[in-house]
């Protein structure tokens, strides 16, 4: 029997995109913490800032190649498993991803090898000009695909001609209702991932036996940004499901697992959503407590379920069970970061210290922004279903004629692929730590043949 190809297509292309979004992910936010980190040491001349620099600049440029790699394979597969995609609005899609490659892409990879190789090689005001414009590249990127993506959630400024998609005003279409909440969101969500990062990989380092002022200020500065950014990111994210509510009732109504249209909703903590009974089993909720987040308002009215249905009983809302649990996988990671970065605050600003137990919780923690990005990911994606662009294509319509045999084995070949290259990334950063621990304070700065250019740069 020959195998689905519209479940393995949407598989793979989950598989995807879900290795690709790791890497973006970082490069969006560590840029500017490589700018951060060339700016004090321009205002101090304290060779650890550049210390800093150099190893997390390692970081960067290894994600972003991982990054390019995983995002030119991903685009192949609009034309060839959703092929409909390109067909029916391909008129917006196409232009907007050929602006990410103008405005953004050439932007980082131009200017990449100046921040690499060009420290004591040009000035550095010069250098410090290569790190913003690759910093800016990096955001423009995200701008560029979040206004798509935003779009397809909710289309906006077209006109569909003989079933294909026209744009009629192209600043309706960027700055659609979702977009400036799905921004933010999203870059707020890259800068706890890469506080996270930092700080977790300078507690591995610190359990290796690395003392350096290029690990605390690391370390200081992971935990920092952290702490300032993760009620930001509440507070961006209550707006954000306030947007979803207006313009997708159905995504919230799944994300909330709520069945029936009514006020006094309350907040479901955990539970096991069975779309066939349309209940929930081993339900264990706060009163009230979704009418208050989404109504502001105890009696306020929430979506149900039960309004998205066909006539004929077909589902017309997105599959409840991922949608929950990937909403609440990303605000439970959420929470954690909050206490982590907060405990960690206290104790390496106010103290002066990093308690062991703290450095074991921190390692861990290097990775929580890909789950949180991930989860937030899914509860997004999921939530459109059945709709590939929300009233104007399925994600069935879309779908090409590959058979499923020959989906089923480049999936095979993606996971395994993908798979290997996660590994050998997270092998390269311990080996990095390790190499970094090793050499603490001592660790070597790139260097040229004229001794007289291996001075600090910062008065030029």
């Amino acid at each position: 029997m020959e195998p689905d190809a519209y479940l393995l297509s949407r598989i793979q292309f989950a598989a995807n995109i879900s290795f690709h979004i790791l890497f973006p992910t970082i490069t969006i936010a560590l840029g500017w913490v490589l700018l951060f980190f060339k700016l004090r040491y321009a205002r101090t001349s304290d060779m650890a800032w550049m210390r800093a620099y150099f190893f997390w600049v390692k970081v960067f440029a290894l994600s972003f190649a991982l990054g390019v790699v995983s995002g030119v394979t991903m685009s192949f597969q609009f034309g060839t498993n959703w092929p409909g995609y390109m067909e029916r609005v391909g008129n917006i899609a196409g232009p907007l991803l050929a602006y990410e490659v103008l405005t953004a892409f050439f932007l980082e990879a131009v200017f990449l090898g100046i921040m690499l190789f060009g420290f004591r090689r040009v000035s550095s005001r010069v250098h410090t000009l290569a790190t913003f414009l690759v910093a800016f590249g990096t955001t423009m990127s995200a701008v560029w695909i979040l206004a798509l993506n935003s779009w397809m959630q909710t289309p906006a400024g077209f006109e569909m001609r003989d079933g294909v998609a026209h744009a009629t005003d192209w600043w309706a279409v960027v700055f659609n209702p979702s977009f400036p909440y799905r921004l933010v969101h999203m870059l707020l969500a890259s800068g706890l991932t890469v506080a996270f990062l930092v700080a977790g990989l300078s507690a591995l380092r610190w359990l290796m036996g690395d003392r350096s002022e290029a690990m605390w200020k690391a370390l200081r500065t992971g935990l920092a940004l952290g702490a300032i950014l993760i009620p930001l990111q509440i507070l961006a994210g209550d707006q954000h499901g306030l947007n979803t509510l207006e313009h997708q009732p159905a995504k919230v109504a799944a994300m909330e697992a709520n069945w029936q249209t009514r006020g006094n909703v309350p907040l479901v903590l955990f539970a096991l959503p069975d779309e066939n009974a349309r209940t929930n089993r081993y339900e264990l909720s706060i009163p009230d407590g979704a009418s208050l987040i989404l109504r502001h308002s105890p009696d306020g009215v929430v979506p149900g379920l039960d309004d998205f249905v066909a006539e004929d009983g077909t589902a017309l809302h997105p599959p409840v069970m991922p949608v929950f649990w990937g909403f609440r996988i990303m605000v439970g990671t959420g929470i954690v970061m909050l206490l982590v970065s907060w405990v960690g605050v206290w104790f390496v600003y106010r103290r002066a210290v990093l308690p062991r137990p703290l450095a074991l919780v921190l390692v861990p923690m290097a990775l929580s922004g890909w789950v949180a990005t991930l989860a937030g990911w899914y509860t997004t994606e999921i939530g459109r279903q059945p709709w590939l662009v929300t009233g104007v294509l399925t994600t069935r319509e879309a779908i090409g004629p590959v058979p499923g045999g020959q989906v089923g084995f480049t999936l095979a070949v993606y996971l395994l692929l993908y798979a290997s290259l996660l590994v050998a990334y997270l092998g390269t950063l311990v080996f990095l730590a390790r190499k970094a621990a090793a050499a603490g304070d001592e660790s070597p700065l790139p260097a040229v043949a004229d001794s007289s250019l291996n001075q600090p740069l910062a008065g030029e």
